[in-house]
C-alpha cells in the first residue's frame, strides 16, 4: 500500500511521518501541496506550520490545489490522516467539524501527555482497545478544539471523538478532545503526533499501532 504525505511550505514533521509509515509496510512517498493528483492509498497532512498560520492555522493551506484531490480522495472512502497542523487544515477545509483555537494560557506546548481511545470502530484505532490510555507528545500553540453544543452532540451521538486527553486537559479542548473523525470514519484528526511516539527509543511506540493498523 501506498502512503502520500503532503508538504506544505512550512511543515516540519513531513519525515517523521514517512518514516513512521515506512515502518509499518506502507511504501512512502512526499506530495507537493501543488499536486493536483493523488494516486495513494493514505494521505498524510503532518503537523509543522504551514504558510498563511499567521492568518490562522490551516486557513491559506486549505486553498492548495491538493486539497481539492484530497477531498475528492476522501468522498470516495480513501484514508485522511491529518495530525496537529494537518487537523486545522482538515477542519479549515470543512473535511472535518469544528475549529482549533489558541491554547488555554496562550502559550505553545510541547511535551508527552497521556490519551484515551474513545474508540476502536475506526480504520485508524482497530489495534487499540477502547478506553486504553496511550503515551503520546503534542506540540501546538492552537490545539484547542471547539464547536458548537449541535455539533459537539452529533460527535458524541455518531461516535467520531476517536480521542480524548486522559487526566489533564492541556489546551482547554471542548469536553478534552485530542482527536476525532468524519462519520463514515475515514477521515482522521488528531493534535497528538503518533509519528513522535512510533519507536521505543522515542520515549513510546504507542502511536505506531495507528500506522500499522491502515495497513488492513
Amino acid at each position: 500500500m501506498k502512503a502520500g504525505i503532503i508538504r506544505f511550505p512550512g511543515s516540519n514533521c513531513d519525515a517523521d511521518c514517512f518514516e513512521a509509515a515506512r515502518d509499518a509496510g506502507f511504501e512512502p512517498a512526499y506530495l507537493w501541496h501543488k499536486d493536483k493528483t493523488i494516486n495513494v492509498d493514505l494521505v498524510i497532512l503532518p503537523g509543522g506550520f504551514s504558510y498563511g498560520d499567521y492568518l490562522r492555522c490551516g486557513a491559506i493551506a486549505r486553498f492548495s490545489p491538493i486539497m481539492e484531490a484530497v477531498f475528492e480522495f476522501a468522498e470516495k472512502g480513501g484514508l485522511v490522516l491529518g495530525i496537529c497542523n494537518g487537523f486545522q487544515i482538515l477542519t479549515e477545509a470543512g473535511l472535518l467539524p469544528g475549529a482549533l483555537m489558541r491554547n488555554r494560557g496562550m502559550r505553545f506546548i510541547c511535551k508527552f501527555l497521556n490519551i484515551t481511545v474513545e474508540t476502536n470502530s475506526t480504520p485508524f484505532t482497530r489495534l487499540y482497545g477502547i478506553g486504553e490510555v496511550l503515551s503520546i507528545p503534542i506540540a501546538h500553540g492552537e490545539g484547542n478544539y471547539f464547536s458548537d453544543d449541535i455539533t459537539l452532540n452529533e460527535l458524541k451521538k455518531n461516535n467520531q471523538i476517536v480521542f480524548r486527553y486522559h487526566g489533564e486537559n492541556p489546551n482547554g479542548s471542548l469536553d478534552s478532545i485530542a482527536g476525532i473523525s468524519n462519520r463514515r470514519g475515514n477521515v482522521l484528526g488528531l493534535m497528538p503526533h503518533p509519528e513522535r511516539a512510533s519507536k521505543l527509543l522515542l520515549g513510546s511506540s504507542d502511536g505506531f499501532r495507528l500506522f500499522k493498523g491502515l495497513l488492513g
